[in-house]
C-alpha cells in the first residue's frame, strides 16, 4: 500500500516545512509515503467561497483514481486517539488497498463533489489549526501509527 497525503496549497513557511519533511523522511522506513501539493487558486478575490471550494475540488478529483480510498481531514471527521488510528491504518494496509489518500482541504474545506467521493472523514481535534500546521501533524500521526505497529519506543502510552 501507499500513503499519499494530499494538500491545498504551499507551506509558507520554511520551519513548518523542515518539521514536516523530517517525518516524511522517517516514514520512509516503513511506507511508500508522497506529500502532494496542489497549487492555490489565483486571483480568489473575485470568487465566492463555493466557487474557490468547486475549483480547488476540480483539482483535488484529478488527482485521485477509482482505486484509491480517500480519507479528508475535516472538522466533522471521526476521531481517533493514537492506538486507534493506528489500528485504522493497519486495517486498511491489509485489506489490500493499492492507496490511501488523506485530503487537506483548502481554507473553506471541501466542495460537495469531493465529499461524495470521500470514503471516510478524520478530524485531528475540536480546535481549529492552520491548514500549514495541519499537514505536520498529519504526517506525524501516520509516523506514529507505524512506530506503534511496530512497538517501537515513540508513542508512550
Amino acid at each position: 500500500m501507499k500513503i499519499t497525503l494530499l494538500a491545498v496549497g504551499k507551506t509558507d513557511d520554511s520551519r513548518i516545512d523542515q518539521l514536516t519533511q523530517m517525518y516524511v523522511d522517517r516514514l520512509g522506513h516503513y511506507i511508500n509515503f508522497d506529500l502532494e501539493f496542489l497549487p492555490d487558486l489565483k486571483k480568489t478575490k473575485n470568487l465566492s467561497e463555493d466557487q474557490q471550494k468547486n475549483e480547488e475540488g476540480k483539482l483535488i478529483l484529478n488527482k485521485l483514481e477509482k482505486s484509491d480510498f480517500v480519507t479528508l481531514l475535516d472538522e466533522k471527521g471521526k476521531k481517533y486517539t493514537s492506538m486507534q488510528f493506528a489500528e485504522l491504518i493497519n486495517k486498511r494496509s491489509i485489506s489490500g488497498l493499492k492507496r490511501l489518500v488523506f485530503i487537506i482541504g483548502g481554507p473553506y474545506g471541501f466542495s460537495p463533489d469531493v465529499y461524495s467521493r470521500a470514503n471516510s472523514k478524520l478530524s485531528l481535534s475540536d480546535m481549529t489549526f492552520s491548514h500549514q500546521m495541519v499537514r505536520l501533524f498529519a504526517v506525524e500521526q501516520i509516523y506514529r501509527a507505524f512506530t506503534i505497529l511496530r512497538n517501537e519506543p515513540y508513542h508512550h502510552e
